[in-house]
């Protein structure tokens, strides 16, 4: 049986089909996609869930489409997957050890299928676009959203157009935009700026949005809490820690958590704690300082995948760290890419925004707001590889005009090519 699903507006509540073509209520509202979970056996759910799990193929064996009745229960024909989700989950070792919370698990997204925890939100996304009939789909993106929708348009056979800060994307995102063929416009402006613009040429050139305004990318992006409580045996940790530039990440494990506090299927809240760049920080400043939501007009930080002054998600961000009383905090870059150098000598590796997860741990640890001796479940949210140049960077030292030492730096060493210079590099 399918669970009863609409679309609900989080500020007055008014609501529309499921697949009513609208990203926003009348009154201006974000939307929600409601489920009636009253009939719903959490026990034969979850053995569903356990039985699909280690499928060889179909959609089923999809780290999404596993969770289906709690993401999007659609016939299979309508799906758009990539086999995405499976992730592993990382002891942290000696990026814990650093963050002073050796109980650090983490989450590695960067293992989807384009590199990022946006495939999860994008195949969501794209089998909506699929069921409604649309052609061309469009975002704006810092460079994540764009490589995923880019793939996964190339996949379902539609047209993608995608919007993005003139300069202001990594060469390893921006690759995989062009290598999956989509329409790449380089908006003069900043993220924000793209933002605007791509939602008003949607709607008025009838281009689906896949941005995470988009509710259908928010429930694809669950799948990343179910996941990890599936790969703990549904025993819930203390904390989960999580970078947050759109919001929409944190929006997403938020829902899933209440989605299966109401079912049964925990008994525990777990806390959330949303770490931004310091460059990059509304909602620490507004929690910070109890004030309302005031964006910040030109964001910078390194962490470019996070490099967003404007989180369209904010207020259901807000909405899910009040629910689990968790807490914002903010990291500067060096504080990043000290963490970052931790998470990468770890083994694990990712990009600088995902290290905000370790940085931000580490002080709030230091605080203690965090109990080092706490169970913690950090997210990844994107691949080493999706930013060389900043490890690059970073490793020969040249940072500083951003106000970044390289205090963990491994650079290369040049040596004669005898037996002797190599004995002595290895011993120095």
């Amino acid at each position: 049986m399918k669970i009863k699903s609409w679309l609900e507006c989080i500020n007055c509540l008014k609501s529309y089909d499921l697949f009513d073509l609208r990203y926003t209520c009348k009154c201006g509202g974000l939307l929600d996609v409601k489920r009636d979970l009253s009939r719903v056996n959490s026990k034969k759910l979850v053995r569903k869930w356990e039985e699909r799990w280690g499928m060889k193929n179909g959609a089923a064996s999809s780290g999404v489409w596993r969770y289906k009745e709690l993401i999007l229960d659609t016939d299979r024909k309508n799906i758009v997957s990539k086999q995405e989700g499976n992730t592993r989950l990382y002891p942290s070792g000696k990026a814990g050890l650093y963050a002073g919370l050796p109980k650090l698990l983490l989450k590695h997204e960067g293992e989807n299928p384009t590199g990022s925890f946006k495939d999860r939100g994008m195949t969501c996304g794209t089998t909506a676009a699929n069921i409604i009939g649309a052609k061309i789909v469009a975002c704006a993106s810092t460079g994540n959203t764009s490589a995923s929708m880019a793939a996964y348009a190339a996949k379902a056979g539609f047209k993608s157009v995608i919007f993005i800060p003139s300069g202001k994307i990594a060469y390893g995102k921006l690759a995989q935009a062009l290598a999956y063929g989509g329409k790449t416009l380089q908006v003069e402006g900043n993220f924000d700026d793209a933002m605007a613009l791509v939602q008003d040429v949607c709607k008025e050139l009838n281009i689906y949005l896949l941005n995470s305004i988009n509710p259908f990318r928010i429930e694809g992006q669950k799948a990343i809490c179910f996941e990890i409580l599936q790969q703990l045996d549904w025993n819930v940790p203390d904390w989960f820690i999580i970078p947050g530039g759109n919001l929409g990440n944190n929006t997403a494990l938020s829902k899933a958590l209440m989605e299966l506090y109401e079912l049964e299927i925990i008994k525990k809240i777990p806390r959330i704690a949303v770490i931004q760049a310091a460059g990059a920080n509304p909602l620490y400043t507004m929690w910070k300082n109890k004030t309302s939501f005031v964006p910040v007009k030109n964001p910078e930080t390194i962490a470019t995948a996070i490099k967003i002054g404007n989180p369209i998600s904010w207020e259901k961000s807000l909405r899910g760290i009040e629910w689990s009383n968790g807490v914002v905090e903010e990291a500067t870059e060096q504080e990043i890419m000290e963490a970052k150098a931790m998470v990468d000598a770890a083994g694990i590796g990712a990009e600088p925004a995902s290290c905000c997860v370790v940085a931000g741990a580490k002080k709030l640890v230091a605080a203690g707001v965090i109990d080092k001796k706490a169970s913690a479940v950090g997210i990844l949210t994107g691949n080493l590889l999706k930013d060389p140049d900043a490890v690059i960077n970073y490793h020969f030292d040249k940072l500083r005009g951003i106000g970044v030492n390289g205090q963990f730096k491994n650079m290369p060493v040049q040596i004669p090519a005898t037996i002797e210079a190599v004995k002595r590099a290895i011993d120095n």
